[in-house]
């Protein structure tokens, strides 16, 4: 039995009618051959409740080559396959189903497969060149071709049909593969399949002819039973080390919210300004629309009654959609906290996956260059309330995807998936999408210039690529982008000034949350706490100049290096000042500044491309440091004397050393957290129903407007549930006959006149003019009551709306208010605007 050519393995499970005749039909094909091979047929009976044991045993009796191996309950075909290739002493192994779909004669065209040097050959129906004599039912050939493409994208690329039961292994192979195989089902051959993937034994895929028979044993529910199969092998091929460094990046996210996760409804974060508010909104918002069914583009809840363009704003539909459930449990609070961890935890892991996929084998190496890329100081920034900014996980899958089109293997397949993750990025984030391009495509220009070899090779296969990319992209995202830019409330470009631009400085100080930062010195250099968008620091900088000089020969390192230099330039806007002087400089950003999409971008945040790129050069370093202290220095020969061999060791650990220490200082710092301003009980406690008419399409009017300087009123209106609707608001929207980009609603008198009050403390003396104005206000926004809280000049603002009302403000559950539909004083101004509407 040590000298078999073949073995041939059928599992079989209540096979009586069809078994004999295969039986016979193999024994017969094989003693036929030319130069017939020795053989062994083993036949797997998978606890049959017929006479499938029986004829098998009366083969086995006939004809000593073949086997019968009998179990006593059925437990699935690949327990019964394992069995029998683990029994098995071929040089090459035969699984084939018990049924023959694929006749014995194709075997000639799988061995000549493996003759080729493969180590596996299998059986398929979607190759080219394939014959299929009898079809399936077309409702099972259409589960059969989805389950197929789930298969390829979790398990085995490439391979189209991976579940014909038709395959020849090499035996040594198969029985290692069978070996350390798990599943029992019909998982079984994704299993296997994968297992040669991860060992790099190459796979064949030969088309063959197949005809389908009566009595399959596969129910649709198998399907089911395959991915829950698939989703159990892929878990399995973590590796520990893999889901430690994850577990570690989640630590490190919880830790930065910690303070915040203590009690997210009632804890705020002091230097997201009032973006938090925002947030939550855009959260509560787009749960309402999901358990409404309403439009998740556009809403009136804020600036009405002209509402808000949501797919202009960042409400991040890819997150805010599939989170709904936790909003309408937990609330927006909750759920913008989890977005916010999660993202930035699944942001680290992605970035390890690419880097230890693409660039060092080394998991320290990779894991300490993904911290940088997902922890860097302007991350850690935007961390205050800019998911957008945060969760950024697509864009390694992103990267990915392009450099396998520069492989020309599988364009097709490659720009479709390129397509699809570009679709789900544009709903996390458009800006960071666009900065990921541009410094996708510095790295691209830098790498072909270094290696026009790859190059010409690569470009065809990539701009193909590109090109089905952009056609699976566009029609599934040209009716949002069409409503973004052309839509209600849409808006051409949003200007930032012109101080949106890095300072030089800014490169090489420190941020305030990290470790060595400074708050004076972080806040003299930047627009506000959420855009520190560089602060690198001078020890990292000086790093990387270090890295790139001594892996200079590297084309991936002169890439990286171009890279993270070019957006560090980029990023100063389209003039700077040099430091310490009044020289201004024109910046590299002029030439993109006006461009469609650039004009709208902070091009402060290009420097955020510079953090990735600086994560891949300290791997690279910590990698070649590591790698090269575990073996004798490459310029230290073996005979030379110990002392400088241990003097090479030392300098290796020294540079691991400079490395820790240029990375120590940015250790970001928890973010602060403060309690949050109270909710008045008038909008807590639901008084405000009564003063409200929403079936009128009535608002809530709060003193002052909510605006970008001071948004609280879109936290009384989540805590309402979106109860009511109110004027003004934070979001960018149009303003003027040009349709600038602003923040916020477009200013109006009273809008205007009350945020002056807040700002200076001092009332103001109402005119005639002012009442008219007013009231004109009060009857664009259709107000029911106006609302002020307790804050900051509330005595001036008490009093000048007293005056420009015609009435006392009421106190109310924590709130004056002015019912503006029901008053009941004298004057102009306190006619109400139903009668001003019956007039």
């Amino acid at each position: 039995m040590t000298a078999v050519d073949l073995s041939v393995v059928i599992p079989a499970f209540n096979e009586e009618r069809r078994l004999a005749p295969t039986l016979e039909a193999v024994r017969a094909y094989l003693d036929a051959a030319p130069q017939p091979p020795a053989w062994e047929l083993i036949v797997v009976d998978d606890g049959s409740t017929d006479r499938t044991a029986e004829i098998a045993a009366a083969a086995a009796a006939a004809d000593p080559r073949i086997q019968l191996i009998r179990g006593e309950s059925n437990r699935g075909k690949g327990h019964a396959l394992r069995q029998g290739v683990l029994a098995s002493y071929g040089r090459r192994v035969l699984v084939t189903d018990a049924d023959l779909a694929a006749p014995i004669e194709e075997l000639e065209a799988l061995e000549k497969a493996l003759a080729e040097g493969n180590a596996a050959a299998v059986g398929s129906r979607a190759r080219p060149g394939a014959t299929i004599g009898v079809h399936q039912h077309r409702l099972r050939e259409l589960l059969g071709r989805g389950g197929n493409l789930l298969i390829r994208t979790v398990a085995v690329p490439g391979i189209r049909d991976t579940q014909c039961g038709f395959k020849l292994f090499d035996g040594d192979r198969a029985r290692a593969a069978f070996a350390s195989a798990r599943l029992r089902g019909w998982g079984i051959d994704v299993e296997i399949l994968h297992h040669f993937r991860t060992r790099g034994w190459p796979v064949a895929e030969v088309p063959v002819r197949w005809s389908h028979q009566e009595g399959s044993k596969v129910r649709p529910t198998d399907y089911v039973r395959v991915l829950a199969e698939l989703t159990a092998l892929r878990a399995r091929a973590l590796r520990p080390a893999d889901l430690v460094v994850a577990a570690l990046f989640l630590i490190a996210s919880t830790a930065l919210y910690a303070r915040r996760w203590i009690s997210p409804d009632t804890r705020y974060l002091p230097h997201a300004l009032q973006d938090q508010n925002q947030w939550e909104w855009f959260f509560e918002v787009t749960a309402h629309n999901v358990r409404h069914l309403d439009n998740p583009l556009f809403t009136t809840f804020q600036n009405a009654p002209d509402g808000v363009n949501l797919m202009a704003n960042t409400v991040m539909l890819g997150l805010s959609v599939p989170l709904a459930p936790v909003t309408w449990v937990f609330g927006p609070a909750v759920s913008l906290n989890v977005a916010m961890t999660l993202g930035l935890a699944a942001t680290a892991t992605a970035w390890y996956w690419l880097i230890r996929r693409r660039l060092v084998r080394h998991r320290g190496a990779a894991a300490a260059g993904a911290a940088l890329a997902a922890f860097a100081p302007p991350m850690v920034s935007h961390a205050h309330a800019h998911p957008n900014f945060i969760v950024l996980f697509m864009i390694p899958l992103i990267v990915d995807r392009a450099l396998r089109l520069c492989t020309g293997r599988h364009v097709v397949r490659d720009g479709v998936v390129l397509g699809l993750f570009t679709t789900y990025q544009i709903f996390l984030g458009e800006e960071p999408l666009l900065l990921a391009a541009l410094g996708m495509v510095l790295f691209t220009v830098a790498y072909a210039v270094v290696r026009r070899d790859v190059a010409r090779a690569a470009w065809r296969p990539l701009a193909r690529g590109l090109a089905i990319g952009i056609g699976v992209c566009l029609p599934l995202v040209a009716f949002p982008l069409w409503w973004q830019f052309f839509g209600p409330q849409s808006y051409k470009s949003v200007l930032h000034g012109d101080d949106a631009g890095n300072s030089p400085l800014a490169l090489l100080s420190f941020a305030e949350r990290s470790l060595a930062g400074d708050a004076d010195t972080a806040a003299s250099l930047s627009m506000n706490p959420t855009e520190q968008n560089a602060f690198y620091g001078w020890p990292l900088v000086v790093l990387a100049l270090a890295i790139t000089v001594w892996l200079w020969r590297r084309p991936a390192v002169k890439a990286l290096a171009f890279t993270a230099v070019a957006a560090a330039f980029l990023s100063l806007g389209p003039k700077f000042r040099i430091p310490l002087t009044d020289v201004v400089l024109p910046g590299p950003w002029a030439l993109l500044s006006d461009r469609p999409l650039f004009e709208s971008v902070i091009e402060g945040r290009v420097a955020m491309v510079c953090a990735p790129a600086l994560g891949m050069l300290v791997a690279l370093a910590i990698e070649g440091l590591v790698e090269r202290t575990r073996r004798a220095p490459a310029w230290v020969p073996a005979w030379a004397p110990a002392t400088g061999r241990t003097r090479a060791a030392v300098l290796r650990y020294a540079g691991l050393g400079a490395v820790a220490a240029a990375l120590l200082p940015l250790v970001p710092l928890p973010l602060k957290a403060v309690d949050r301003i109270e909710v008045p009980a008038f909008i807590a406690d639901g008084t405000w129903k009564r003063y409200v008419d929403t079936a009128a399409g009535e608002t809530l009017v709060p003193v002052p407007l909510p605006d970008p300087g001071y948004a609280e009123a879109l936290h009384w209106q989540t805590t309402a549930g979106l109860g009511f609707r109110l004027p003004g608001g934070y979001f960018n929207g149009p303003w003027g006959l040009d349709r600038v980009g602003i923040y916020g609603a477009p200013p109006r008198n009273t809008s205007n006149l009350l945020r002056d009050i807040r700002g200076t403390g001092r009332a103001v003396r109402a005119t005639d003019a002012w009442r008219r104005a007013v009231r004109e206000d009060l009857r664009y926004w259709n107000a029911g009551v106006v609302v002020l809280a307790p804050q900051a000049a509330d005595a001036a603002l008490r009093s000048t709306l007293d005056d420009l009302l015609g009435q006392r403000g009421k106190w109310v559950d924590g709130v004056w208010i002015w019912d503006v539909q029901g008053g009941s004083t004298s004057g102009p101004a306190a006619t109400t605007l139903r009668e001003q509407h019956a007039r």
